[in-house]
């Protein structure tokens, strides 16, 4: 092996284990999609569909509003639902595909609202 290929490899074996050191960069800080306000306006459209525009139903509605609820009995109610505690016809199904941060921030969002 020449002097020349020898430094090279020395040089790469080098960077190589240096590099191999070195800690590992922080996981970034941000927010969840979902959980930013456009993300949970996003989520709480979906619910519309059954519970009306921001959470207020249409008058006659068998459907629950959920505008000006407190926020601590829907995070409760979900969770029942994503639990399978509480029976309904679809929403244990939709609850399960929200994390409790969705959940919590859903409640929120609707709490907020107007009746």
């Amino acid at each position: 092996m020449s002097p020349r290929t020898w430094l090279a490899c020395a040089a790469a074996a080098a960077a190589t284990l240096a590099s191999a050191q070195q800690p590992a960069p922080p996981a970034p800080a941000f927010v969840a999609p979902n959980l930013t306000e456009s993300g949970v306006r996003a989520m709480a459209a979906n619910c519309a569909i059954c519970h009306g525009t921001l959470g207020r139903p249409a008058q006659g509605s068998a459907l629950p509003a959920l505008a000006g609820r407190p926020a601590p009995a829907l995070a409760e109610a979900l969770r029942a639902f994503k639990d399978g505690k509480r029976e309904a016809t679809v929403m244990q199904q939709i609850a399960k595909g929200y994390s409790d941060a969705e959940i919590e921030a859903l409640a929120g969002y609707f709490a907020r609202q107007q009746r």
